[in-house]
């Protein structure tokens, strides 16, 4: 079994208030799900206005496949056409 985490932090530079934050980080976390049916939720800076962090997790038993779908959901993440700006990434693979 191998698990892919990525950890994603966008810099939200035109919100102006948590409530927008929120807008945000639904359509953003419920487009990723539909898309690459994978798991991701807002794993840091709640509190944060100007700042989202995401977390997405896959679960595959090859390495490049977890590895291809991350990527996929960062270059899709960081062509969004919004004021959302990709600040850092990482991607991790886990094996068993």
């Amino acid at each position: 079994m191998v698990v892919g985490a990525c950890e994603i932090t966008l810099q939200l530079a035109d919100n102006r208030s948590l409530k927008g934050k929120r807008q945000v980080s639904r359509s953003l976390v419920q487009r990723i799900r539909n898309r690459f049916n994978v798991a991701v939720s807002e794993v840091a800076d709640q509190d944060r206005w100007q700042t989202l962090s995401l977390g997405i997790t896959c679960v595959t038993d090859d390495p490049r496949h977890a590895n291809e779908i991350l990527s996929k959901v960062l270059d899709f993440v960081d062509g969004q056409n919004g004021s959302a700006v990709v600040q850092h990434s990482r991607i991790e693979i886990l094996r068993s």
